[in-house]
């Protein structure tokens, strides 16, 4: 068994030529691929406004012959995305899915505090976190995604709005060994580091990317082309990520 999960983040739908012109690329990029995804990841601020209009053009472009997996971001609504987006009934509860792909489980978590730039896993989300990964199969890896990064990536704009209570969620991954990655986006840039003693993996930003302190102001690079990660996860339950530029 391998997985293969694409992943990309930080859209920021808006209506503009611009951004329009960015998603689409990548979505084509990923439709052409010589060998589908078991899954593209999407790991929030799909829109930039949250507008239903915003949503509809997200439908529009995932439309793709593999499923989709979304998590929302900070520039989010939970109860547009869940309507305009996906045709479900509107909620602004925390907006948890579970997704059994490739024969591994993908747990798409909601990392967003309305109106705020952070993130928080509330009490409901950390218990559903517990409990779906109590209740899968003993030989099924799991991946846990969501949009804020929970540590820092050495900048200090996504460093001043990652996951508020990281503690919280390390102590629960020290509980559950199955869990083999922690998947994110927020930070526009690709990345690599470990978490509680797993992989965490960061999507490159689709709109514009990171430039990092030693690279320079201005803090947005809108040049550099949108970006995609690839994640092979492996008999082994050994997590293998590639990063690709969408030129």
């Amino acid at each position: 068994m391998t997985l293969l999960l694409a992943h990309i983040s930080d859209l920021h739908l808006d209506g503009t030529d611009r951004t329009t012109d960015r998603a689409t690329r990548t979505v084509e990029y990923l439709r052409d691929l010589h060998q589908a995804p078991d899954a593209l990841l999407v790991t929030g601020d799909v829109a930039d406004h949250a507008t239903a209009e915003e949503y509809q053009q997200a439908a529009r472009l995932l439309d793709l012959p593999f499923p989709v997996l979304v998590c929302p971001g900070n520039h989010d609504d939970r109860a547009t995305l869940r309507r305009a987006m996906l045709g479900r009934e509107p909620s602004a509860e925390p907006f948890n899915q579970v997704h059994e792909v490739g024969g591994a489980t993908v747990l798409a978590c909601d990392s967003t505090i309305g109106g705020e730039d952070g993130g928080h896993l509330d009490t409901a989300t950390l218990v559903w976190i517990n409990e779906t990964l109590n209740a899968l199969p003993e030989d099924r890896p799991a991946l846990l995604a969501l949009h804020h990064p929970p540590v820092r990536v050495h900048h200090p704009l996504p460093d001043s709005m990652r996951l508020d209570n990281a503690d919280d969620l390390a102590g629960l991954l020290h509980a559950h060994p199955r869990v083999a990655g922690i998947l994110v986006g927020h930070a526009h840039t690709g990345g690599a580091t470990t978490f509680a003693g797993r992989p965490l993996l960061l999507a490159p930003g689709v709109t514009w990317t990171l430039r990092m302190p030693w690279e320079g102001e201005p803090v947005a690079n809108r040049d550099q082309p949108p970006g995609v990660a690839f994640h092979l996860l492996d008999e082994d339950h050994r997590l293998t990520t590639h990063f690709r530029a969408v030129v």
